[in-house]
């Protein structure tokens, strides 16, 4: 039977439980593991105020507590362990010891891990506009292709690169830039022909996603970025406010865009609305900060047990890295 003390260094209390420990050993079998909680952040935070913590089995004894109280784990475990099948195989030590590490290195560099994909998936999309203008438009319609099924792609709502302007909203936008249809001579209302096009050397050349999932993304990725400096003193968002500022704006600004826009008599009565590059951004934006500040928090406390845990097995069996 495997029974794990943590404790650390100069604590009376933890010389006394392993005394206790130590007085029961020839009445039942045995090995104690001694974890040094400050081997660890996550173990300091989660046992710094209770040491000396006993695990014997499924038991968790925090002090104060007796040697009869210890009797009583160690009884309580060995009935449970009777009634249990053994096991029908047990794993490699190696490939344990190498899971629990991998899996103690996400769960300290969880946040990085999430920003470097999220960072790679806003990018990528800006490699297929450089590949255009490049001449080596083979590749840039691969990720075109890639992005396809993940965004509209509509050219008037996304962003150009290589171009004398960085967007072509429709004429319906009211921007002061010059309208989709007039630089490239595509119906505005030809959803089909806008998602096709991908530019050309006197427009630029559009990125594979939207102004709005680049917003999205981006956001994500910074605050992200944020949340990894500043994660200690950053609380879940409640949900109230992910709901006000992060899903109302959005709905409101891509909601009456699509909805003002079919062609159903109910609607007809309002005027059809087309967003600007500015409020699309703005509402992706919010989104993706929204979305960070309210999920990330959550995420992060799952971490955190998930490092004390592993940390606790690794020290437990002494390959504990710093």
């Amino acid at each position: 039977m495997r029974v794990t003390l943590y404790r650390k260094e100069d604590c009376s209390l933890c010389d006394e439980a392993r005394v206790m420990l130590s007085n029961l050993n020839g009445a039942f079998e045995f090995q104690v593991a001694e974890v040094d909680i400050e081997s660890e952040p996550s173990l300091m935070k989660k046992y710094g105020t209770q040491i000396p913590v006993v695990e014997v089995g499924p038991y968790t004894l925090r002090a104060p507590f007796t040697e009869l109280d210890l009797r009583v784990a160690f009884q309580a475990t060995i009935r449970g362990s009777e009634d249990r099948p053994a096991p029908s195989q047990t794993m490699d030590r190696g490939l344990a010891i190498g899971l629990n590490r991998g899996l103690l290195f996400f769960a300290r560099h969880w946040v990085a891990v999430f920003s470097l994909l999220v960072l790679t998936y806003v990018a990528l999309p800006f490699m297929a506009p450089t590949l255009m203008e490049a001449g080596q438009p083979g590749i840039a319609k691969v990720i075109y292709t890639i992005y396809s099924p993940l965004c509209h792609q509509l050219a008037f709502r996304s962003w150009f690169l290589f171009g004398p302007q960085p967007a072509y909203p429709r004429q319906l936008a009211g921007t002061s830039l010059e309208s989709f249809g007039a630089a490239t001579g595509i119906a505005e209302d030809d959803y089909l022909a806008a998602r096709a096009f991908l530019g050309n050397p006197q427009v630029g050349y559009k990125v594979a996603i939207c102004e709005r999932d680049i917003a999205i993304y981006g956001a994500i990725f910074l605050a992200g970025v944020v949340f990894g400096v500043f994660r200690r003193w950053i609380k879940p968002l409640p949900l109230w406010a992910w709901f006000l500022f992060g899903i109302v704006p959005i709905a409101l600004d891509g909601g009456t865009q699509l909805v003002f826009g079919l062609p159903i008599f109910p609607f007809s009565l309002f005027a059809v609305r087309e967003s600007t590059p500015f409020l699309r951004t703005l509402t992706g934006g919010l989104f993706g900060v929204m979305n960070v500040w309210m999920a990330y928090p959550y995420v992060e406390e799952t971490m955190a047990e998930t490092r004390a845990l592993v940390a606790a097995k690794l020290s437990a069996a002494g390959v504990l890295e710093g």
